[in-house]
């Protein structure tokens, strides 16, 4: 007698897709379900995983959690400056949402156990199990638990008719939602290696991007996107449209060397190009409207909500803890922040806020609203304390 039905989170690549053989072959289960969850990836890889799902599974479900990405997950980001190590994160963001939306299926389905395709060595599989596992499921990850190589599992999909998405040639590794567009695998890995130009779609080479600067505005309440070149529009609207204009001026792009949850070093190649525009506006209309001492302690905030973001733990209590504070701060950010796109650089050329605490009047070198003098009796203490340890070491 089998296992009965076990739920997948189903991408559509060589990893998931010869999992589900592997899920009746090695761990019998009688019935495997597939769940894809749209968050952005292109219409075309969208309609051949749900095709390529139905032909393969049992049964198949795709999600469109596209609006709940943006709403919940990628604003949150924005108004905590959300990035790991120099790059904005988007695989990370999405991995909480899409575990959620599995776990709904796998109730609904009766399933006694969920799968993913991650390997032993990635961050995937933390920021899938902590969510499943929470939900109360077992979890059956047949990449990790068999210790799978990329060339047999190329061999295997090809013994058992499933479409290789990949060849050993071209052996990338892709994962695309809204907010970024990671490509990782085969002569990558090596950290010496030139990347192809073949391998990026978001971004233009600095060789094809225009010749001609190009200027855009956008416009936050509340920390959150909500108008580009004075056009208000949906939240994923505006970071698609942002995506193309950026991205043909060749914005966006990080090649660098990353540190896993693990502690192994990886080397990682995103496209952002709306994220990093975005990220870089949004930080300096921060500058403009928060107090220092606000933007001192948000920074600390905010690293810290990055991390606990990279490793998926949304669920921990001081990551919504951290959320309290970041939305409090943002009831401020709002304004406007003029921007220079060219040749792979974004700019800040300006910024506007009714809630600016900038004052023109009194930091004017012709103003007479401040007495220069009062500055006097605040001089005569400043770096007192120095002043009194550097004269204990002349006595």
């Amino acid at each position: 007698m089998g296992k009965g039905t076990i739920v997948l989170a189903y991408s559509g690549g060589l990893d998931t897709s010869i999992c589900i053989p592997l899920l009746k072959e090695r761990y019998g289960y009688d019935r495997v379900v597939t769940v894809a969850v749209n968050v952005g990836q292109r219409d075309e890889e969208i309609q051949t995983v749900t095709e390529k799902g139905i032909r393969l599974a049992d049964a198949h479900f795709t999600i469109d959690a596209r609006e709940r990405f943006v709403t919940d997950y990628i604003f949150a980001a924005i108004r905590a400056n959300g990035s790991y190590e120099g790059y904005p994160m988007g695989t990370s963001l999405a991995r909480p949402l899409i575990a959620e939306e599995v776990t709904k299926i796998a109730g609904l389905e009766g399933a006694t156990a969920i799968a993913h395709g991650c390997t032993g060595k990635g961050n995937d599989q933390f920021r899938f199990d902590v969510v499943f596992r929470m939900a109360g499921f077992d979890v059956i990850a047949p990449i990790r638990e068999l210790n799978l190589m990329r060339e047999w599992e190329i061999e295997y999909a090809q013994e058992h008719g499933i479409p290789v998405p990949v060849a050993k040639e071209r052996p990338w590794s892709i994962d695309e939602n809204i907010w970024s567009r990671s490509i990782e695998g085969g002569r990558l890995e090596d950290p010496a290696y030139h990347p192809p130009e073949e391998i990026y779609a978001w971004t233009a080479s600095l060789e094809d991007a225009p010749g001609t600067p190009e200027k855009i505005e956008i416009e936050f309440l509340k920390g959150i996107p909500v108008a580009l070149n004075g056009e208000e529009m949906p939240g994923y609207d505006l970071i698609e449209r942002l995506n193309t204009i950026a991205g043909r001026h060749g914005i966006g792009r990080n090649n660098m060397i990353e540190d896993r949850i693990l502690g192994l070093k990886a080397r990682e190649i995103y496209e952002h190009p709306a994220a990093t525009v975005i990220l870089a506006a949004h930080r300096d209309l921060e500058h403009l409207t928060l107090t220092r001492q606000e933007l001192s302690f948000k920074h600390i905030v905010d690293d810290r909500w990055s991390e606990l973001a990279y490793m998926g733990l949304v669920h921990e209590p001081l990551y919504r803890d951290l959320n309290a504070f970041i939305e409090s701060s943002q009831e401020r950010v709002c304004g406007k922040v003029d921007l220079l796109l060219f040749k792979g650089c974004c700019r800040v050329l300006g910024r506007s806020s009714q809630e600016g605490i900038y004052s023109d009047d009194l930091v004017s070198f012709d103003s007479s609203s401040i007495d220069q003098c009062h500055a006097i009796g605040v001089s005569a203490y400043y770096g007192l304390q120095a002043r009194l340890v550097d004269q204990k070491k002349r006595e």
